[in-house]
């Protein structure tokens, strides 16, 4: 088995039997280059290609191009997906790598995915880091499942503390509350009999900003869902904020109510299950979608980008 450098982070694992992991494995490098990125990859790569199992790559596009080249022929062999469209909202990425398992039954997967790849913005990287805790509560059963995490060094992110007792980590930050809404944002009080008229509003709001007709109707349904939500389990009644930053729509749906599963949104739930399908179809239409909750409190924050 080749040795990834000094470089490479510690393997988080649910457990060992006599030394060997037993159940999901989860690494980190930190990488300064192109070069450094490919000498780092490309041997983990290699290793999971000569040991038959099905290889998933999951990368900003120039980490592909470089990966692809350095590995020659054997490239063909690696399922590669661009990580800034995939997982530009990291809470598609668990569903993501889930579906990879499922379509290797019996087989172990080893994928290569760069979540917290350069480019994004703050609120994005603090939903990256939220996404690479969680993957330790997703996947913990899973003993054959292996997954190496690049971060460039530009980007300033620690990768240790999401690597190593995970659960941890993302349930703090599941339990703390997003940042303050700005003064200068509209605020709108909602109940049941108020959902229509959000929705008018919404549209009016998100028209105004330019948001297309498509992307505004794609908002329109989360946010009715995510409104539903604060009816149904929050207490009856909600607070929805609009705002506009770095280039995104924002509407923040606040409430009384708490959310347990930390995964809500990223495991579909069953058909007959009671609540979670909301946060997942925000999820899916929505460019990024940012959940907490706590004691008191339930805060779905939810961004259309303008252009």
């Amino acid at each position: 088995m080749a040795d990834y450098a000094v470089r490479v982070l510690r393997s988080s694992a649910t457990g060992s039997l006599d030394g060997v992991p037993t159940g999901f494995q989860h690494g980190a490098f930190v990488y300064g280059s192109d070069e450094e990125f490919v000498r780092l990859a490309t041997p983990f790569v290699r290793d999971g290609l000569a040991m038959g199992e099905a290889v998933v790559a999951a990368l900003p596009p120039a980490r592909i191009v470089a990966l692809r080249e350095a590995l020659g022929p054997e490239g063909d062999q690696v399922g590669f997906i661009d990580m800034t469209q995939a997982g530009r909202n990291p809470a598609r990425l668990i569903p993501l790598w889930r579906d990879a398992l499922e379509r290797h039954p019996g087989r172990p997967v080893r994928g290569l995915g760069e979540p917290a790849y350069a480019g994004r913005n703050a609120d994005e990287y603090d939903e990256a880091v939220l996404h690479e805790a969680l993957l330790g509560v997703a996947f913990a059963g899973d003993k054959d499942f292996r997954l190496l995490c690049p971060y460039e060094t530009a980007v300033g992110i620690d990768p240790t503390a999401t690597h190593s007792g995970a659960e941890a980590v993302a349930e703090k930050a599941f339990r703390t509350a997003l940042s303050d809404v700005p003064d200068r944002a509209e605020r709108w009080e909602f109940g049941l009999a108020d959902l229509g008229h959000v929705r008018q509003w919404v549209n009016a709001q998100a028209s105004s900003y330019g948001v297309s007709r498509d992307r505004l109707d794609d908002l329109a349904l989360a946010l009715h869902e995510i409104c539903t939500n604060s009816i149904r389990f929050g207490g009856g009644r909600g607070t929805l904020t609009v705002w506009v930053a770095d280039g995104s729509l924002i509407c923040d749906v606040a409430d009384h109510g708490r959310i347990d599963d930390l995964l809500v949104g990223r495991v579909l739930p069953p058909l007959d299950g009671l609540g979670g399908r909301g946060v997942w179809l925000a999820n899916q239409l929505c460019d990024l979608v940012q959940l907490r909750s706590g004691d008191g409190f339930t805060q779905v924050r939810l961004h259309t980008r303008l252009r």
